[in-house]
C-alpha cells in the first residue's frame, strides 16, 4: 500500500490523501529519513535546473559575460512569466547579442494569472521569453555563444552544450544519465529518471560542495548566493520557492519540478531533501517539503512562521469561505 505524504481535510474529516515518496540524505549519501521506495527512478524535471547552470559559472562564461545575480537566479528558475522575469531573460540574451528568436523552449502564456491577463489586455501575445524555462535556456545560449558553438539544436542530447550540462547532472547526483533513462521535458531538453535518493544526495552535495571538484563547488556556492539575493527570479509572486527563500535566505535552496517533485539543500545542516507526489500534485509535495524543512532545519529557522504557513494550506470555496485545509501527513 502506498504511503500518504499529504492529507486534505474537510468538515473535520480526511477527505482525500496524496501518496508519495520522500527522503533526506546527507552529503556522504547516508539516509536520515525515508518514506516509500527511494530507489525508484523518477524524472526530477525542473528541480535540477541549478545543476544544469553549473557549467555556465564554472567555465568562467558567467564572469566573462557579466551575468549578475538576477540573471544567474533566472538560469535556475521555473518562473511565472511576470514582466521582471521576461526582462531579465531578454537581458541575458542581450549579453551575447541574441534575442528571443534563438530560444528553443517553446511558447506559453505566463503562468501568473495577473501577468497573463495584463498581456492579453494590452493586445500582446506570449513568446518564448514568457516560457517558465526561458532563463535556463538563455543560460544555455550564453554558454554556447561563449564557447562559439552553433546554437541550432542546442536542446538535442547530442549537442555539445547539452552533453556538457548532462555530464554535470551525472556528476552531482552520482547517477547514470543515458538513453535508457532519458525522456523529453516540457521545454524540449532531455530529462533523466534517477532514484529519488540520488536527487536528494545531489542537493546535499550542491549545498555543501562535498564530493564536487573545487571549481564545481565554487560554482554551486555562487548559484546559491545568487538565488538567495534574487529569490523572486526563481519563481515569482506567490510561488513556494520564492516565498520560502525570501523568508529564509541562504538557509535553504529550494526548487520545484513538474509532476509533484520538490527538492531542497540545507547547506548549514549538510542535507538534501527530495519529495515526489505520485499523482503529480504540487500542493502535496509542497506541504510535505515544508514539514520536512521544519523537522530538519536548525532551531533558529525551523519555527519560522513561513514554514508553518507553507506546511498547511486553507481551502476556500468560491464565496471565500474556509472549508478545509491541505496538510502534511502526520508522520512526516
Amino acid at each position: 500500500m502506498e504511503t500518504a505524504i499529504a492529507e486534505i481535510e474537510r468538515g473535520g474529516r480526511v477527505e482525500s490523501r496524496h501518496a508519495g515518496t520522500a527522503v533526506v540524505v546527507d552529503a556522504d549519501g547516508d539516509v536520515l529519513f525515508a518514506l516509500g521506495d527511494i530507489a525508484q527512478p523518477t524524472y526530477p524535471r525542473s528541480a535540477v535546473k541549478a545543476f544544469l547552470a553549473l557549467p555556465l559559472v564554472e567555465s568562467g562564461a558567467a564572469d566573462r559575460l557579466g551575468l549578475d545575480d538576477e540573471e544567474l537566479a533566472l538560469a535556475c528558475a521555473s518562473h511565472n512569466g511576470e514582466p521582471a522575469h521576461v526582462a531579465v531573460a531578454a537581458r541575458m540574451l542581450g549579453r551575447v547579442g541574441r534575442d528571443v528568436a534563438c530560444l528553443e523552449c517553446g511558447t506559453h502564456w505566463p503562468t501568473h494569472a495577473d501577468a497573463a491577463h495584463a498581456l492579453a489586455r494590452s493586445g500582446g501575445a506570449p513568446n518564448a521569453l514568457h516560457n517558465n524555462c526561458s532563463g535556463k535556456h538563455a543560460g544555455f545560449v550564453c554558454l554556447a555563444c561563449d564557447r562559439d558553438e552553433d546554437l541550432a539544436g542546442y536542446i538535442q542530447p547530442a549537442h555539445p552544450i547539452m552533453r556538457e550540462v548532462t555530464a554535470a547532472l551525472a556528476d552531482v547526483t552520482d547517477a547514470a544519465h543515458g538513453e535508457d533513462n532519458r525522456g523529453i521535458d516540457g521545454c524540449s531538453i532531455p530529462t533523466y529518471a534517477i532514484p529519488l535518493r540520488a536527487l536528494a544526495h545531489g542537493f546535499a552535495r550542491f549545498g555543501t560542495g562535498h564530493g564536487l571538484g573545487p571549481e564545481r563547488a565554487r560554482a554551486a556556492a555562487r548559484l546559491r548566493t545568487a538565488v538567495a539575493r534574487a529569490p523572486f527570479m526563481v519563481g515569482g509572486s506567490g510561488r513556494f520557492d520564492t516565498v520560502l527563500m525570501q523568508a529564509l535566505g541562504s538557509a535553504v535552496f529550494s526548487k520545484m519540478g513538474a509532476e509533484g517533485i520538490m527538492a531542497a539543500s540545507l547547506p548549514e545542516q549538510g542535507l538534501g531533501i527530495a519529495v515526489k507526489c505520485h499523482d503529480g500534485a504540487p500542493r502535496a509535495a509542497e506541504v510535505a517539503m515544508a514539514a520536512l524543512l521544519t523537522r530538519f532545519l536548525g532551531p533558529e529557522t525551523r519555527d519560522h512562521t513561513v514554514l508553518r504557513d507553507l506546511a498547511t494550506h486553507d481551502i476556500r470555496n468560491w464565496n471565500g469561505m474556509t472549508v478545509g485545509r491541505v496538510r502534511a501527513a502526520t508522520f512526516i
